[in-house]
């Protein structure tokens, strides 16, 4: 994806009359902006701004180190026995450390939502939801589709904005309010700390020492050691110190053939045209008709589907009944650290997942339960009214019983490759 405006080149002015105009423009310009100071300091102040307010020359290393803090703090739960850790282990790409679909939550740490938790790691270049992007080589605005936004719906535009979804949710960290996460702020080992990176009076307005908290998480997951090392071996062998081994090579390959793997359709896996290695997401939204978990509370409920786009969390684009289904496409850096896959968390293993891809519409009997009458329920986790936004590209462009487009031995090397998207290799 390419989201940056093409850089304008800079106009030289050799003219003396033209460098006079510009130095006036320039007075003109600082004299309307001391104006506008002068109107804004003598303005009556909003009780309750957008963003805390920062003091001079605090330190980015300093709201790191807090964000670190809230980040393992499980008195800021419920429960009080669970962090954003709990569900982002550091030592598993910040994503779960376990095979659950989905990771026990709540005041009592036994609430189950509807979805499985994500890794943390590599997604400081997702841009905020749009269904637009611009693109620098034809200098215009694309209609790609839906795009962008944190959580698989894309409701977050930001880390700062997501920090808050898990603080508040019923089925994981399970405060109340706001004022419920403050008052535990307010009266933390560190709550000093806080109130000097954000001023001595943070705690008098929720609303902002909330946002400061959201802030502080941000700006820690902005560690790049920590959240995006580029450290597989795979980045080892695009700066030219590593070599993947045959298999692996093979397993890229197919990885890239349109007729084959077709992964890189939606994970691409080449350094991008500014220099930026592969994040292996277009951060775009594909509805691939994943089983419906049926181990998931939310799932008995035969009435209840996460339609991802359309809802239920969402709920700005209920009326775009051709998104339903659909859910943001995860970077597969790391992927072979994780135990649970796709929104719902329904398959446990690589194996498993690229047996799906293989074979969703050439062999749906493995994936799918049987009807009453015997016929397989395809998508059944989807609305048949949906049904039309199911993709339909390669691999998943096949029918009853043909070939599927990769053999077990090919299957193998897209996995051996894809292992070598994990972080902590030395070359």
């Amino acid at each position: 994806m390419k989201n940056n405006a093409p850089e304008i080149p800079p106009k030289h002015q050799s003219n003396s009359l033209h460098l006079s105009v510009l130095l006036l423009a320039i007075f003109i310009a600082l004299y309307v902006i001391a104006a506008r100071a002068t109107d804004v300091e003598s303005a009556p102040r909003a009780s309750k701004p957008l963003l805390p307010v920062l003091p001079p020359r605090v330190a980015a290393a300093a709201l790191e180190a807090l964000g670190r803090t809230l980040f393992f703090d499980n008195n800021l739960s419920a429960s009080h026995k669970m962090s954003c850790a709990s569900c982002h282990d550091p030592l598993h790409a910040y994503g779960p450390a376990n095979a659950k679909s989905v990771q026990l939550g709540g005041a009592d740490l036994q609430q189950q939502g509807t979805r499985a938790a994500p890794s943390l790691r590599y997604l400081q270049n997702v841009p905020a939801f749009t269904e637009h992007y611009y693109d620098e080589d034809f200098d215009e605005s694309v209609d790609n589709g839906p795009t962008g936004g944190r959580t698989w719906d894309g409701r977050a535009p930001t880390a700062h904005d997501q920090a808050g979804i898990p603080l508040l949710s019923p089925f994981e960290m399970a405060n109340t309010d706001i004022a419920d996460v403050v008052a535990t702020l307010q009266h933390a080992n560190y709550a000093q700390e806080f109130r000097r990176i954000f001023g001595s009076t943070i705690f008098n307005d929720p609303q902002s020492a909330f946002k400061a908290a959201s802030l502080a998480f941000e700006v820690f997951q902005q560690n790049a050691a920590e959240f995006y090392p580029y450290s597989s071996k795979y980045d080892a062998v695009l700066r030219g110190q590593s070599k993947l081994s045959a298999a692996e090579q093979r397993g890229l390959e197919l990885f890239n053939d349109e007729q084959k793997g077709n992964c890189a359709h939606c994970h691409p896996s080449r350094i991008g045209s500014n220099g930026a290695f592969p994040a292996f997401s277009d951060f775009g939204y594909i509805a691939i008709g994943v089983p419906r978990n049926r181990e998931l509370p939310a799932n008995t409920d035969v009435n209840f589907h996460d339609l991802g786009l359309c809802g239920p969390y969402r709920r700005d684009l209920s009326d775009h009944a051709d998104y339903c289904g659909a859910f943001r496409t995860p970077t597969l850096r790391n992927v072979a650290l994780k135990q649970a896959f796709f929104h719902n968390g329904f398959f446990h293993t690589l194996e498993d997942v690229m047996n799906f891809y293989n074979e969703r519409d050439i062999h749906p009997e493995k994936f799918y339960p049987r009807a009453g009458d015997g016929s397989i329920e395809a998508f059944d986790d989807l609305p048949a009214q949906y049904h039309e936004n199911i993709n339909v590209e390669p691999p998943f462009d096949r029918g009853l019983g043909a070939t599927p487009p990769l053999s077990q031995d090919e299957i193998k090397e897209i996995i051996a490759f894809m292992k070598t998207l994990t972080d902590g290799y030395h070359p």
